[in-house]
């Protein structure tokens, strides 16, 4: 399971960016994939899937440190 920091969140719009650790880059997700309220700079844990318009976060979990 990839880990992340949430690096953008609109929660109003309903979406947000995760930087994705392993793979350093950005992963989209939408307020549907979030198992937990998340805020900016949130560390997080999520898997990946993808769909028609690319990958996206889901299951997203936030870890406490």
């Amino acid at each position: 399971m990839p880990n992340g920091k949430v690096t953008f969140y609109n929660a109003r719009k309903g979406f947000g960016f995760i930087y994705d650790d392993e793979k350093q880059c950005d992963i989209y997700f939408n307020i549907t994939g979030m198992i937990d309220k998340l805020n900016e700079s949130d560390t997080v844990i999520f898997d990946i899937t993808e769909d028609e318009r690319g990958k996206k976060a889901v299951n997203i979990r936030k870890i406490i440190l």
